[in-house]
């Protein structure tokens, strides 16, 4: 679970995000929407401890996350495709940072096993597209066994294929307890998938609710619409 509370960031003395409170739940597929711009990436490198708020706090699996301090334990995370050192494998990559945080190696295997990419595991990172250089990722976020795990954009360069793969294992981690926060441009795929969807609009939020009662705040049968409503890109 992340709770936040309070949450400012500043830029060079402007606010960039301003979240007053909000919950992201355990067993659960949270889908953070909002158009480039709008903090998505900031709020999660918050989260992650990468960027210090000026304000407020911010709690995973009730640990506070402390900027430059140690990463929670409970929580794993891919917050950019390109990462990645091109000249490692995916399987030294993942060794790396499973030793880094003192995990097992079988782990690695495991992980690799589960993101499909075990036949390629020995190749070079540079010689990945990005659909696979998201599953590296997504491997690594999974190598703790998170209990809170942030994803950024993981579905961009994934193919169709790629794309049912990933919805089929955000709900399998969900339905195991685990809470899932996601960032995606891709209103389709979140509508097939949320439980609940948070929208940024300019550095605040817009909106924070399970997308059932999202929809019908505002008399929408599809997401898209209540988002262009909610973002006033269409009249309601």
């Amino acid at each position: 679970m992340i709770e936040i509370r309070g949450l400012t960031v500043r830029y060079a003395g402007t606010t960039v995000l301003d979240i007053p409170e909000t919950t992201v739940p355990d067993a659960a597929v949270t889908y953070l929407l909002g158009l480039n711009g709008t903090g998505k990436s900031t709020l999660l490198r918050c989260v992650c401890g990468i960027i210090a708020p000026a304000t407020g706090t911010i709690h995973v699996d009730g640990t506070r996350v402390r900027a430059g301090h140690s990463t929670p334990a409970g929580l794993g995370m891919h917050l950019d495709h390109r990462a990645f050192d091109p000249h490692h494998t995916a399987r030294r990559h993942l060794r790396w940072i499973a030793r880094a945080r003192g995990l097992a190696p079988d782990r690695v295997a495991e992980v690799l096993d589960t993101t499909a990419l075990t036949e390629v595991a020995d190749r070079r990172l540079g010689q990945y597209s990005l659909g696979m250089l998201q599953r590296v990722g997504i491997a690594a976020a999974l190598l703790t066994r998170p209990h809170t795990l942030l994803l950024d954009e993981p579905l961009n360069g994934l193919d169709i294929a790629g794309i049912h793969w990933m919805r089929g294992l955000l709900r399998e981690l969900a339905d195991a307890g685990t809470c899932v926060l996601v960032t995606s441009h891709l209103l389709d795929e979140a509508e097939r998938n949320a439980d609940r969807v948070v929208v940024l609009g300019p550095g605040q939020l817009l909106a924070d609710a399970p997308l059932p009662e999202f929809l019908r705040a505002h008399d929408a049968t599809r997401l898209e619409d209540a988002y262009l409503c909610v973002t006033n890109g269409h009249p309601s």
